[in-house]
């Protein structure tokens, strides 16, 4: 709107420990730029004109990456507990842990010691923990969002256990008679219950003789089957494993190959690209 004064900008980090929260950042324009560590944070937003504030717009600033920052942090598992142990580049005035399971469930605690380690407690068997360790030269908690960089980032299992599911949508496609191709869709991370390796992948035929199995990389959403007879009814087991052992397979609806038809294995693989 026309009659708009400027904007107040509140960025609070996740969790806020502090005693009260940041000083507000008055702006005209619809545009601000910050230099924020990979924890969690909640940008609020309003405006203001001469009658007053407006209602807050609230935005969680997404997770910058799912993936680890390697040989930074180091877990160790001690049934409920975990030490965390880091080898600093070089000696901040404090460090800041971040510990939990999500933006919903994350704590954190300032150390005021150089030492590198850290004893966490109270962990949950098969759930995935978030660790991040950020290095501050100011240790005022409310001066963390101009000071803080984060020096690790790692996930970790207190107990890993096998995945409660398989994966979900499995379909057979391009059969011939002698080959298949099967796809499904990965084990979400709730049902993995600990680090996902890979999946096994087993077909039985129609006299009920299974197959050895075939051990994929947790990557892999796709296999072709070869070698298989034709005018023969067939159903694909796939089941996911962990560190812990492997999982309830899932079964695939029964599929036949022809008497005629291609002899060569027709598994096509399609990638999509997003324009």
């Amino acid at each position: 709107s026309e009659n708009i004064l400027g904007y107040f900008v509140n960025v609070e980090r996740i969790p806020n420990s502090c005693s009260y929260s940041p000083n507000r950042i008055s702006l005209e324009e619809r545009k601000i730029i910050v230099n924020v560590s990979m924890a969690y944070y909640r940008v609020n937003i309003s405006a203001y004109n001469e009658a007053g504030e407006s209602p807050r717009a609230i935005y969680i600033v997404p997770e910058f990456s799912g993936t680890d920052l390697p040989g930074q942090i180091h877990v160790k598992s001690q049934g409920t507990k975990a030490v965390v142990t880091w080898t600093p580049e070089y000696n901040p005035k404090c460090f800041v842990v971040d510990w939990g399971t999500g933006k919903e469930d994350i704590h954190m605690k300032i150390l005021t010691t150089t030492t590198g380690n850290f004893t966490l407690d109270n962990f949950q068997p098969y759930k995935l923990y978030k660790i991040m360790v950020h290095a501050s030269d100011v240790c005022q908690c409310e001066s963390f969002i101009r000071h803080e960089k984060t020096f690790g980032v790692t996930h970790f299992y207190s107990v890993e256990g096998v995945p409660r599911t398989g994966p979900a949508n499995v379909t057979i496609l391009n059969i011939t008679k002698h080959s298949a191709l099967v796809k499904w869709t990965e084990i979400t991370a709730e049902d993995r219950l600990g680090f996902l390796q890979g999946y096994r992948i087993r077909y039985t035929d129609s006299s009920r003789k299974k197959s050895p199995a075939v051990t994929l990389n947790s990557s892999t959403t796709s296999y072709c089957l070869t070698g298989l007879k034709e005018k023969n009814t067939y159903r694909v087991q796939i089941s996911g494993f962990t560190n812990a052992g492997e999982g309830p397979p899932t079964l695939s609806q029964p599929f036949s190959t022809p008497k005629y038809g291609t002899v060569e294995p027709q598994c096509i693989f399609i990638t999509q690209h997003e324009s």
